[in-house]
């Protein structure tokens, strides 16, 4: 009894480490003054105006939002058939070609990156879209990977069979029965590959260029003359998005798949 009051306690205590700051955002976002303190003196809803009156974030806002929108369209077109591949066929060089395809997320953001930088901007100088699509592509592939290959592991092989029996070729088993089966897995991995496309950071550091800057660049160079709330106000915009997106995730799929 004593060791899961002790449990309870560390878990409140995590809880609350994790979920204080994050409040705190969302509180100064509100304040009157023209720099971020905590407490807040009066309370406007004007940074808020800031933000969407402000032609760098709405810009940078419709870069994050076309980028995140074709490289997981392009990571769902690439990633759906490779788990397939890799959940269906067993062999050693599957084994490490699922490893070969999860590597970009073990591997240090800002190694990625520069390694990214390397191959789109020095090697094949293309422009800044297409080497922000092509680099978030790389980051948002294994998401894909892991959550269809999870809901295709989950998928009784058996279903298949029993259509081929039916006289339904390989194709239309995959897209008229295992598709539709695994749909709530698609659109899973569908959102949290764009939820880490348009979140993220070290990537998009080295591949954004001028006129072309991501959301999360634009408020990083926000800051660097302005500190006032209306960092606040997008970082809360920002959190929003984020927890309506992985409500979804967690009303089709489950938050337990992907954890």
């Amino acid at each position: 009894m004593k060791n899961n009051w002790m449990i309870r306690l560390i878990a409140i205590l995590v809880f609350l480490f994790l979920i204080i700051p994050l409040l705190i955002i969302v509180v100064t976002s509100f304040g009157e003054a023209s720099a971020i303190q905590f407490p807040i003196s009066g309370f406007t809803f004007d940074w808020y105006k800031v933000v969407f009156k402000s032609e760098a974030f709405m810009s940078s806002f419709y870069v994050s939002l076309g980028v995140g929108l074709a490289a997981t369209l392009l990571a769902i077109i690439i990633g759906v058939p490779a788990a397939y591949l890799l959940a269906r066929y067993s062999s050693k060089t599957n084994a490490f070609l699922n490893d070969f395809f999860l590597s970009p997320t073990l591997i240090p953001g800002m190694v990625m990156g520069y390694a990214i930088f390397q191959l789109v901007v020095v090697k094949f100088q293309w422009s800044v879209l297409t080497s922000l699509v092509i680099g978030h592509l790389i980051i948002s592939l294994p998401y894909v990977i892991r959550l269809v290959g999870s809901s295709l592991q989950n998928l009784d092989y058996s279903i298949e069979e029993a259509a081929w029996t039916l006289g339904y070729t390989k194709f239309q088993a995959i897209t008229k029965i295992v598709l539709p089966n695994i749909s709530s897995g698609i659109f899973a991995a569908f959102m949290l590959a764009f939820i880490n496309s348009f979140n993220n950071i070290p990537v998009s550091m080295f591949l954004t260029g001028p006129g072309v800057t991501t959301l999360p660049i634009t408020i990083l160079n926000y800051m660097e003359f302005n500190y006032n709330p209306a960092v606040s106000a997008i970082s809360t915009l920002l959190m929003l998005l984020t927890v309506v997106l992985m409500y979804l995730i967690d009303k089709t799929l489950g938050l337990s798949s992907i954890v």
